[in-house]
C-alpha cells in the first residue's frame, strides 16, 4: 500500500495544481475508518480503497475521482455517514461515494430477473456521471487481481460477472486496456487449463524463434525511417484470452493460428498515419478484408486508428494499429480521457465523446421496457461494438452482434414473428434462416399460420433475445405433447374399468393430489412423474387392482416389441414410473436409461440408436434393484431399526456396504429391490423422517466405472 505522499506525487506528476490538503485528508479519514478491517488476504483493508485510487490516477484522472476512490467503501464498510462524507469533502465528492455505493452487492453474474434490476441501476448511475462507473471498474480490476484469496465459488462467481458485464463494459466505454485486463483474470479462473496451454506454446515460440515482436520491431522500424515521419512502436502478444477467443471463432489450433501478435505506431498528425500505411502496404502483402479506417468512421465511443494485417518475416500475420498520439489518448483511456488532467489543466482532446452520451442514450430508449431481462439483453447487445445494421421491407433498421442470422433479425423484430418464420429474403432473393447477415442488407422474413420453432433453430441464432424465445416456445410444444400423452394413458386406465375421463375428474384428482391444475397434472402423468395408478387409487380407492394383477416384467414397456430383449443401465438404474429413453444395441436389445442420465451425453450426436419409451402404467409384478446412499448415526440399534423400516415398507435388501466409518457415523450403500417410483419414493419417506439418519439419496453409478454397452462396442 503506497503512502499519503507517494499519492500525491503520483497525481502532481500529470497536475501540478493537485489539491494536495484534500487528497491528504481524505487519506487518513479512510485509513482511520477501516481501522481494524482486514482483507481475506491478510492486508489492511484500507489497501484495496488505495490501490483503486493508484489505479485511476494512473489513467490522470481529476482530484475528485481520485477522492472519492478513497472513500468509495467508507458508507457501506464503516461507521462513516453520508452527511460527514458533505461536511468534509462537499456535496461532489459525496456524490459520487453515494453513486459507488449504490452500486455495491449488485449481483450480476446470475441470469435471473434482480440481474437485469441490477444492471438498470448500473446504467442509470453511469448516466448521471461516468466517474462512478470509472471508480466502479477500478474497483473491480483490483478485487479481480487479488482475487485468489477468495473460496473457489466466490472466484468463479466475480470471474462470470466480470467476463459478462465489466470487461464488455469496460471496452464499450473505450478503456481496451482495462477490458483485456479484466478478461484475462477472469479467463485464469474459468479456464485456467486454456490458458496454461496457451502460454506454454507462447513459450515453446520463443525458444524456436526468439523475440519475435523485437524482431518484427525492428523491421517496422527499417520501413519507417524511409518515410519522412516521426514515429514510434510498440509490440505485444496478445492477451491468452483473446487468443483463445480468435481460436473459437476462427475454429482453429494455436499452430494454424498465426496473428497472436500486435504492434503499435504513434505518430503526429492525420497525414503522417495514412503515409505510413502506404509504407508498411509497400514492403508486406496486406490480408485482404482486414484493413479497417477508424480515422475516417470512428467508433461510437471516439476511437479512431488505422488497423492493418499483413504477412510479415516468415509468412507471419502480424496486425498492426497507426494513430496519432492523441487518437492513442483516446484509445488507452476511452471515455476516461473526458476527465484527464494535465498539467492543471482539463485536457481538450477533440476526440473525446461526451461520457454520458451513450448511456443516456440507452436509459432513453430502453426505459419505457417495464421487462428488465429485456433492458439487460439490449444493452448488453449495445456493449459489443461489432454490430451489424439490416433494414426491413419499410426501411426500419434492425441492430444485431455481427454474426446474427435471418432467423435473429426475425426475433428481433417480435418474438411471433421469429416463431412463425418459414423463409427469408435477402436483398430480394430467397436465404437460408441460418444466413449470416451484413451490413446494409435488407430483410423481408416470411411467415406461415401453424409454423412452430424446432429445436434446430437454437443452433442457427447467435443473440440471447432469439434463443430465449425459442426455448420458451420449446417448452410449451414438449408440456402440450406431454399433456397429451397423459390424457391418453388416463384414458386407457380409466377404460380397464369401464370409467369415462371427464374434466370434472380430473380436477378433483388435481386437488386430491394437491397439483395445480388439471394440464399440470396431465404433464406430470405424461412425463411419467405421476403413475396413472396413483392417480387411479385417489379417485377410486376401492377399484385400484390388486397386486396380483401386476404387469409382469415382459410386459413392463409399452413400446418393447414382444421377444425383444431389454435391460436396465446400470447407471441410473430407472424404475417404473420414471421417464426414460431407450438405446439400441446390437447384442443385447434396448438398455433403458433415465431421461437424465449422464451417459446419455455421450450418445447425442447418435440419434439413430434412441428409442422414446415409457414404462407400462399401472402396478408392476417384477422388482427392480435401486442402490440408495445413507448416512446415519453410529448408536446402538440404529441400523436394525432402519432395516426394519425398509422391510415394512414391502422392500428387500440384496445388498449391504459400509464405506465410510466414523465415530459418530457411519455412510453406507444399501442395494433394495423395489416395484416402481412410488414404491422408492415411500421407502425414501419413511426413512428420512428418522431421527438418526442424517442423509438419505439415490446412488447413481458413475459413467466411467460402469461403462455403457454400446461404448464397449465402439471401442
Amino acid at each position: 500500500m503506497i503512502a499519503a505522499d507517494d499519492l500525491v506525487e503520483l497525481v502532481r506528476s500529470y497536475n501540478p495544481r493537485v489539491a494536495e490538503s484534500d487528497i491528504r485528508r481524505a487519506y487518513c479519514f479512510g485509513k482511520r475508518m477501516h481501522q481494524g478491517q482486514w482483507r481475506r488476504s491478510g492486508e489492511p483493508y484500507f489497501s484495496h480503497p488505495v490501490e483503486v485510487a493508484v489505479i485511476l490516477a494512473r489513467q490522470q484522472l481529476d482530484d475528485a475521482t481520485i477522492i472519492a476512490a478513497l472513500l468509495h467503501d467508507t458508507i457501506e464498510d464503516t461507521r462513516a455517514t453520508q452527511a460527514q462524507i458533505v461536511a468534509q469533502f462537499g456535496e461532489k465528492i459525496a456524490m459520487l461515494v453515494d453513486g459507488v455505493t449504490n452500486l455495491t452487492g449488485l449481483q450480476l453474474a446470475s441470469t435471473d430477473t434482480r440481474q437485469a434490476e441490477n444492471f438498470r441501476k448500473l446504467m442509470m448511475a453511469m448516466s448521471k456521471d461516468v466517474r462512478v462507473i470509472l471508480i466502479k471498474l477500478a474497483d473491480r480490476l483490483h478485487n479481480m487481481r487479488t482475487l485468489r484469496s477468495l473460496p473457489p465459488q466466490k472466484q468463479i462467481q466475480k470471474a462470470n460477472e466480470t467476463m459478462d458485464i465489466y470487461a464488455p463494459l469496460a471496452g464499450r466505454m473505450g478503456m481496451q486496456w482495462m477490458r483485456e485486463e479484466l478478461e484475462d483474470l477472469a479467463f485464469k479462473v474459468l479456464n485456467p487449463k486454456a490458458r496454461r496451454a496457451i502460454m506454454r506454446h507462447f513459450i515453446k515460440l520463443r525458444r524456436q524463434h526468439g523475440n519475435l515482436v523485437e524482431i518484427i520491431m525492428a523491421d517496422i522500424n527499417r520501413e519507417l525511417r524511409q518515410v519522412p515521419v516521426e514515429a514510434t512502436t510498440t509490440g505485444r502478444v496478445k492477451k491468452p484470452y483473446s487468443i483463445w477467443r480468435k481460436m473459437k471463432v476462427k475454429e482453429q489450433t494455436f499452430r494454424r493460428l498465426s496473428d497472436v501478435y500486435a504492434f503499435r505506431i504513434i505518430t503526429e498528425t492525420e497525414d503522417d498515419c495514412y503515409r505510413i500505411l502506404g509504407a508498411i502496404h509497400r514492403c508486406w502483402r496486406a490480408v485482404p478484408g482486414r484493413f479497417k479506417d477508424y480515422i475516417s468512421q470512428p467508433k461510437s465511443n471516439g476511437y479512431r486508428a488505422l488497423h492493418t494485417t499483413v504477412i510479415g518475416r516468415d509468412g507471419m500475420v502480424v496486425e498492426i494499429q497507426i494513430r496519432t498520439q492523441q487518437m492513442h489518448q483516446i484509445a488507452e483511456t476511452g471515455v476516461a480521457a473526458h476527465w484527464s488532467y494535465r498539467d492543471g489543466e482539463r485536457v481538450q482532446n477533440p476526440f473525446s465523446v461526451e461520457p454520458t452520451q451513450w448511456a443516456r442514450g440507452l436509459m432513453q430508449e430502453f426505459d419505457a421496457e417495464p421487462d428488465h431481462r429485456e433492458f439487460l439483453e439490449c444493452a448488453k447487445l449495445e456493449m459489443y461494438p461489432e454490430s451489424v445494421f439490416c433494414f426491413t421491407p419499410k426501411g426500419k433498421v434492425i441492430r444485431l452482434r455481427r454474426g446474427a442470422t435471418a432467423l435473429d433479425f426475425a426475433y428481433a423484430i417480435h418474438s411471433s414473428v421469429g416463431n412463425g418464420c418459414t423463409a427469408a429474403m435477402v436483398n430480394g432473393a430467397r436465404a437460408p434462416l441460418g444466413a449470416q447477415l451484413r451490413n446494409g442488407q435488407t430483410v423481408q422474413i416470411i411467415t406461415a399460420r401453424g409454423q412452430t420453432p424446432q429445436e434446430a433453430w437454437l443452433d442457427m441464432v447467435q443473440t440471447g433475445r432469439a434463443r430465449t424465445a425459442i426455448r420458451s416456445a420449446l417448452r410449451k410444444q414438449e408440456q402440450q405433447r406431454f399433456a397429451q400423452l397423459g390424457l391418453e394413458l388416463m384414458r386407457t386406465a380409466l377404460a380397464r374399468e369401464n370409467l369415462t375421463l371427464t374434466d370434472k375428474l380430473l380436477d378433483t384428482a388435481a386437488r386430491c393430489l394437491r397439483v395445480k391444475d388439471r394440464d399440470t397434472l396431465l404433464q406430470r402423468v405424461g412425463q411419467g412423474e405421476l403413475p396413472t395408478a396413483q392417480v387411479f387409487r385417489v379417485l377410486y380407492p376401492d377399484l385400484a387392482p390388486p397386486r396380483g394383477e401386476a404387469i409382469p416384467r415382459e410386459r413392463a414397456v409399452i413400446e418393447i416389441k414382444p421377444g425383444q430383449q431389454f435391460k436396465r443401465a446400470p447407471c441410473c438404474q430407472p424404475l417404473p414410473g420414471e421417464r426414460i429413453i431407450g438405446l439400441k444395441h446390437r447384442s443385447l436389445g434396448i438398455v433403458i436409461h433415465a431421461i437424465g442420465c449422464e451417459a446419455l451425453a455421450s450418445h447425442a450426436n447418435r440419434p439413430e440408436h434412441w428409442q422414446n419409451l415409457h414404462w407400462q402404467p399401472g402396478p408392476h409384478a417384477a422388482i427392480y434393484n435401486v442402490s440408495l446412499a445413507m448416512t446415519i448415526s453410529n448408536d446402538a440399534g440404529v441400523l436394525g431399526r432402519i432395516c426394519t423400516l425398509i422391510g415394512n415398507t414391502g422392500a428387500n435388501i440384496s445388498d449391504l456396504v459400509f464405506t465410510d466409518r466414523k465415530p459418530d457415523f457411519y455412510r453406507l450403500l444399501i442395494s433394495v429391490e423395489l416395484r416402481d417410483a412410488t414404491h422408492l419414493h415411500d421407502l425414501m419417506h419413511r426413512v428420512e423422517v428418522d431421527t438418526d439418519v442424517v442423509a438419505i439419496r439415490r446412488h447413481h453409478k458413475a459413467a466411467a466405472k460402469h461403462p455403457h454397452p454400446m461404448r464397449q462396442r465402439q471401442g
